[in-house]
C-alpha cells in the first residue's frame, strides 16, 4: 500500500474509531489495516493511535497528522480530477431528515445519479445530530436551528409552518378565533424533542413576537408521520411545515387554525465537520441539494 493509500486508511480509522470498520469501508482485510498503520507509525517514529479493547483514538501527534492528511488527500483528489477532466467519484455518506428528503431530494435523485455515475450514495435517516466524524458520515440534512457544535452550517431553505386541527376536533372544541381562545379547553398533540426529551410547545406570532403556549396533551409522539396521523384522528392541534400537509389541507382532512398568528418558519440546513475539508463529491452533493430546495420551494410558492 503506497503512502496516499496509507493516509486514506489512517484517516478512516480515526473517523470510524475502529480498524474493522475502516477496513470494511476501504475493502481491505483487517489484518492489512493493522499492519499498514503499524508500518506508518514506525516510518514516522511516533504513536498515532491509542488502542483499547473498545475503541481507537488519535494521539496528539495523530490528530495533527490526521488534519494534514485531510488537506493532502483533498488536494490530490482535486488535482487528479482537474487533469482527468472527470466528475467526482466514490462513496458518499449522508444522513437526512426522512420527510424532507422524500419531498425535496428524492424526486431529483435519479437524474443526479445519472449525471454522476461515479458516485455511490449511502443515505441514512435520522433527526439527531450525528457524530459525523466517528460514524463516517460526510454531511447531514437537518430541520430546525442547529445546536451549538463544531460543525459548519449551510442554510438551504426556510419553510413556512402552519397550525392545524382535524374538522372533528374543531367541531367538538370550537375553532379558536384568537390566542386567548386556546385557554378554553383546547389540546395539542405532544411532540417529544429529540434534543431535550421534553414536549415542544406551540409557537405563535403575536404583534411581532413569538409566544410559546404549552397546551394539555392526551397523547404525545416522537415521529413526524405519527404526529400528523394523530391530529387527523381529532386528538389535538399540531404545528408542522406546510409542505408536509399539502395533501391533508387540500382534501380537508386537516384545517388551518389561527392563520393570522403563524408559527415562526423552520430553517433547513446542511452540516459538515469543521475539522474536515470538503471532498469534491461532498461539495457537489451539497450544491445539488441546495438547488433542489430552491427549485421546489419556488414551485410550491407559485402553487399557493
Amino acid at each position: 500500500m503506497d503512502r496516499l493509500d496509507a493516509m486514506r486508511l489512517f484517516t478512516r480509522v480515526v473517523e470510524r474509531r475502529s480498524f474493522s470498520q475502516a477496513a470494511t469501508d476501504l475493502d481491505v482485510p483487517r489484518s492489512t489495516a493493522t499492519l499498514v498503520i503499524k508500518q506508518l507509525e514506525q516510518r514516522l517514529g511516533v504513536r498515532l493511535l491509542q488502542r483499547t479493547t473498545r475503541t481507537v483514538r488519535p494521539t496528539l501527534d495523530g490528530e495533527a497528522y490526521y488534519r494534514r492528511c485531510l488537506v493532502i488527500l483533498d488536494d490530490v483528489e482535486n488535482a487528479e480530477g482537474a487533469l482527468r477532466g472527470t466528475d467526482p467519484r466514490g462513496l458518499l455518506r449522508v444522513d437526512v431528515h426522512g420527510t424532507l428528503a422524500r419531498h425535496f431530494l428524492l424526486p431529483g435523485l435519479p437524474q443526479f445519479l445519472k449525471d454522476f455515475p461515479g458516485l455511490e450514495l449511502h443515505m441514512t435517516e435520522g433527526d439527531r445530530l450525528a457524530d459525523l466524524v466517528r460514524e463516517g458520515i460526510d454531511c447531514v440534512l437537518r430541520v430546525g436551528a442547529p445546536r451549538d457544535s463544531d460543525m459548519i452550517v449551510r442554510r438551504v431553505a426556510t419553510l413556512d409552518e402552519v397550525t392545524l386541527a382535524a374538522p372533528g376536533y374543531l367541531a367538538e372544541h370550537g375553532t379558536p378565533a384568537s390566542i386567548a381562545d386556546l385557554d378554553h379547553g383546547h389540546r395539542m398533540v405532544g411532540f417529544h424533542s429529540s434534543a431535550t426529551g421534553t414536549l415542544l410547545p406551540l409557537l405563535f406570532a403575536v404583534q411581532g413576537e413569538v409566544r410559546s403556549i404549552a397546551l394539555p396533551a392526551t397523547i404525545s409522539v416522537n415521529g413526524a408521520e405519527s404526529y400528523v396521523a394523530v391530529a387527523k384522528l381529532g386528538l389535538g392541534m399540531i404545528q408542522v411545515p406546510r409542505y408536509h400537509v399539502e395533501a391533508e389541507l387540500a382534501s380537508g382532512a386537516l384545517a388551518e387554525v389561527l392563520p393570522n398568528h403563524p408559527p415562526p418558519p423552520t430553517p433547513v440546513s446542511l452540516l459538515y465537520p469543521s475539522s474536515r475539508q470538503l471532498a469534491p463529491r461532498v461539495r457537489l452533493f451539497m450544491d445539488w441539494a441546495t438547488r433542489q430546495f430552491e427549485i421546489r420551494v419556488h414551485d410550491r410558492a407559485l402553487a399557493i
